[in-house]
């Protein structure tokens, strides 16, 4: 694994990882207070087969840079769009599948509508099938029932504990990747990487995102892969899926049942499998 830093026109620092290989490429996207060691266990399964990979901490996470501006879908196109060229006369990565999951799925959607000349497919995994702003037409509504927590100042172990003790069935690669959406202060403590101010100006921009608007433009093919388990939620995804179903050009479903949010760390080997099928004679050949 190779680790590559650019930067963007408004001087923010943007990290990834480059797995090289023969095979199509693929480019995963994290999620909302996330970093890219979420997708270590699907990236070595899909390096495994051949496949190139590239593994981004988008801007306000992980690695990368943590400016105060350029959270809205715009500028965060526009970075994956960077990315992307570098990847494509750096290492000949030519329009990659691009996977988001949670926000990130919101992220591809975006790029798939800005630059569909660099990629071939997007995948949105549990996320990209509903519209915030439906669920709070009001956005103070949406900011306090979805504010993040203030994990700031929590003992690093506790946090460890709470972790492995939620996740007793998810391989380490999955386990390493939730604890890396936290910094570890010296004092034993930790902090998000992602700024609680920055969080919210994600969500706020999220919470405008429509989903059905932006598929309805999209000419590559896409793949929905939801994670069931909740009745009600599954049921709502279900409604927006079937929505989509009918606005898309191309898409396709499948679900992970039951399943984690972060079902990518959960379940690399049989996310890859499914990745790499759906490349091999699926929505993607």
């Amino acid at each position: 694994m190779k680790t590559e830093t650019i930067q963007t026109p408004d001087g923010c620092n943007l990290v990834f990882d480059v797995l090289e290989g023969e095979n199509k490429g693929f480019l995963l996207v994290h999620g909302l207070a996330s970093n890219a060691r979420l997708w270590d266990g699907l990236a070595e399964q899909l390096n495994v087969s051949g496949h190139q990979v590239a593994i981004v901490d988008q801007r306000g996470h992980g690695r990368s840079g943590k400016p105060d501006t350029g959270y809205d879908f715009a500028t965060i196109t526009s970075d994956l769009a960077q990315i992307a060229d570098f990847l494509s006369k750096k290492y000949n990565f030519q329009k990659p599948i691009v996977v988001g999951q949670s926000w990130g799925a919101a992220v591809v959607e975006s790029f798939a509508q800005n630059y569909p000349e660099l990629t071939s497919g997007i995948v949105a995994v549990d996320g990209g099938f509903g519209a915030l702003i439906e669920s709070f037409p009001d956005w103070e509504d949406c900011q306090k029932v979805l504010a993040p927590p203030n994990m700031l100042g929590m003992k690093w172990t506790v946090f460890e504990d709470m972790v492995r003790t939620a996740h007793p069935d998810w391989p380490e690669s999955g386990i390493r990747g939730v604890l890396a959406n936290m910094e570890k202060l010296p004092d034993g403590t930790l902090r998000p990487w992602l700024k609680r101010e920055n969080h919210m100006k994600i969500l706020y921009h999220l919470w405008q995102h429509n989903p059905f608007e932006i598929c309805a433009k999209i000419d590559v093919p896409i793949l929905f892969v939801p994670a069931g388990g909740d009745p009600l939620r599954d049921q709502h995804k279900r409604d927006g899926l079937d929505r989509l179903s009918v606005i898309a050009k191309k898409c396709k479903t499948v679900w992970f049942d039951p399943a984690s949010h972060d079902l990518h760390a959960q379940f690399p080997t049989q996310l890859a499998q499914l990745l790499v099928s759906e490349l091999k004679d699926g929505i993607f050949s």
